[in-house]
């Protein structure tokens, strides 16, 4: 069983994905992830045994949360949904697919970021070699890629032709203008399963948890 933490920003990213969020979890989250599995699994929405193993954890306007992937996990999502509702006041659960539309501005298209490559404006610069390969280990030391830049600057040096060595760039980063770049962001990986009801809007507090 993992409890991993990672920034709210990135649930911007999870679109095709759905879990459970439990707000204001104040106190060790090891014991708020097992007493919501045993909740769950007393209640019959977790079924044959399963559990949520792998958990996130996030923080955001000073409020620690949790988020429940149902990814390989056995649930009953009509029980969970009455299960959320009847505990909202305790836990103020919420769908991962309601909380990044209301909290955090909604989520951002994968499209975007199709590539692992940073976006770099060498389109409108001095096409000198050495001034364009110095833009892009720029951009890539910016996004902490420093060993990508220095792999991409000695193979530019020792290419044979200037046509060779923009393609070796290519190979880096995404050239285009300055009216184009985008925000670069590494993918998160977790895939979650689908599922949605409607969320209640209460500002959740810090509060510790019940007694199982």
């Amino acid at each position: 069983m993992s409890i991993t933490n990672i920034e709210a920003e990135q649930l911007r990213e999870m679109s095709d994905k759905e879990g459970l969020i439990i707000q204001g979890c104040g106190g060790p989250l090891q014991e708020w992830v097992d007493g919501i599995n045993d909740m769950l699994t007393a209640d019959g929405i977790l079924k044959n045994g399963s559990r949520f193993e792998d958990v996130f954890t996030f923080e955001h306007e000073k409020v620690t949360c949790l988020l429940f992937p149902f990814e390989g996990v056995e649930l009953d999502v009509g029980k969970l949904a009455v299960w959320r509702m009847k505990t909202h006041g305790q836990f103020y659960g919420t769908w991962l697919s309601d909380y990044v539309p209301n909290r955090l501005g909604g989520f951002i298209d994968e499209s975007q970021y199709a590539t692992d490559k940073p976006d770099c404006a060498l389109i409108g610069q001095d096409g000198n070699i050495f001034n364009l390969v110095g833009i892009a280990s720029h951009t890539l030391k910016r996004y902490g890629l420093a060993d990508q830049a220095k792999e991409m600057s000695s193979r530019v040096m020792s290419s044979g032709s200037y046509n060779e060595a923009l393609a070796i760039i290519g190979e880096y980063v995404n050239i285009t203008d300055e009216e184009h770049v985008r925000e670069y962001r590494p993918s998160v990986v977790k895939k979650i399963k689908d599922a949605k009801v409607a969320e209640p809007s209460n500002q959740p507090k810090q509060h510790k948890p019940q007694e199982r």
